[in-house]
């Protein structure tokens, strides 16, 4: 294998002979095959979309993925932002390699499973680390065949989403904070289950932190749910057992790296901090577009 020799200049890592990245293959695995190319060393947080909720369980927090990353200067990468689940699962966010996938459905898999059973499916990419949880189980209370029993909460970033026992719901299970920004954000909680007000559940399920929309408590006169927070892929809380249905919250892309290397040029009009983050320069994008390192 050739040997690299590496000079830096400006912040940057020349590569003389062979530099560290980028053809990748769909499994993450690195072919490094560029001769004399710049790079940069990056900081990402790719959150995806939360499920939704349904009349049984919580939606999952969206697929939380976070790490460093050696990106080659002038080349352009994807940044996608996942939309929170409108009666299905969210949608993933992508940030080249990196995948965070979308928040369950309640009772289906996603970043974070969906209450009512729902199972994580969020992978780890090469060089970063990815965060989900099962969402919680469904109760068997003494209207069951309703439909009026105890929904779990969905997954969380977190935490598992809590259980269903008996007619009260579980809550949401926590997401998970990220100081990307500069400041601790928590992203990506489950939402909260349901419980059957008139058939025993006393309290109405709590959304998880981190954007995970409360759970109702809602027969006959009580509370309804609400959906996941925008921006942070907070599932949806569980809707009423009468039907319906919630959002979950949006997601989001950070990528931050040292305010000594120069600005990048983007599309899809990210907000840029210099200040949040001492030294760094951040970039975050709530919709999709594009990143090219200088």
């Amino acid at each position: 294998m050739p040997t690299l020799n590496r000079n830096t200049q400006g912040g940057k890592s020349l590569a003389t002979t062979l530099a560290p990245r980028t053809n990748r293959t769909g499994t993450g695995q690195v072919h490094s095959n560029w001769v004399g190319v710049s790079t940069v060393t990056v900081e990402y947080l790719v959150v995806a979309g939360g499920g939704a909720g349904s009349g049984y369980g919580g939606g999952g927090g969206g697929g939380f993925v976070t790490g460093l990353m050696t990106a080659v200067v002038g080349t352009q990468l994807t940044v996608t932002v996942g939309g929170g689940g409108s009666g299905a699962s969210g949608n993933n966010s992508v940030f080249d390699f990196v995948v965070g996938n979308g928040g369950g459905l309640s009772g289906t898999a996603g970043g974070s499973g969906g209450g009512g059973g729902g199972t994580t499916n969020q992978t780890s990419p090469a060089g970063g680390t990815g965060y989900g949880n099962n969402g919680g189980a469904t109760g068997t209370g003494a209207n069951y065949n309703l439909g009026h029993d105890g929904a779990g909460g969905g997954g969380g970033a977190g935490a598992a989403g809590s259980n269903g026992v008996a007619e009260q719901g579980g809550n949401g299970g926590n997401g998970r904070a990220s100081s990307i920004t500069g400041s601790a954000i928590t992203y990506a909680g489950g939402g909260g289950g349901h419980s059957h007000k008139n058939g025993g559940g006393t309290s109405q399920p709590s959304g998880g932190t981190g954007g995970g929309g409360t759970g109702s408590n809602y027969n006959y006169g009580g509370t309804p749910s609400t959906g996941g927070t925008n921006g942070l892929g907070g599932g949806g809380g569980c809707a009423s057992d009468s039907g319906g249905v919630t959002t979950g919250g949006s997601g989001v892309v950070i990528i931050a790296y040292p305010s000594s290397e120069s600005a990048a040029t983007t599309t899809g009009s990210p907000s840029v901090s210099t200040v949040s983050r001492a030294g760094y320069r951040v970039y975050t994008f709530t919709g999709s577009g594009t990143i090219t390192f200088q």
